[in-house]
């Protein structure tokens, strides 16, 4: 069974450029329903916009916890 979870992200396209140049290769975020999670930057290429990531996003993982995919679902 999948797990869905929300995070609300305000990374500016200079913090993502540590996170490409190898400086920090985590993101920690909060849910919106207060877990603390922790997972690769390097899933978030797919929603980086020029100003960053900001916004509302759904991340899905698998039944063993993997990463299976993000998506933004709010501003």
């Amino acid at each position: 069974m999948p797990h869905h979870l929300r995070v609300v992200l305000n990374i500016s396209s200079y913090q993502l450029i540590q996170y490409y140049e190898g400086a920090v290769n985590s993101v920690v975020a909060k849910t919106t329903d207060g877990r603390t999670i922790k997972f690769p930057a390097n899933i978030l290429r797919s929603v980086v916009q020029s100003d960053g990531v900001h916004g509302t996003f759904e991340l899905i993982l698998d039944a063993h916890y993997k990463f299976v995919s993000i998506s933004r679902v709010g501003g």
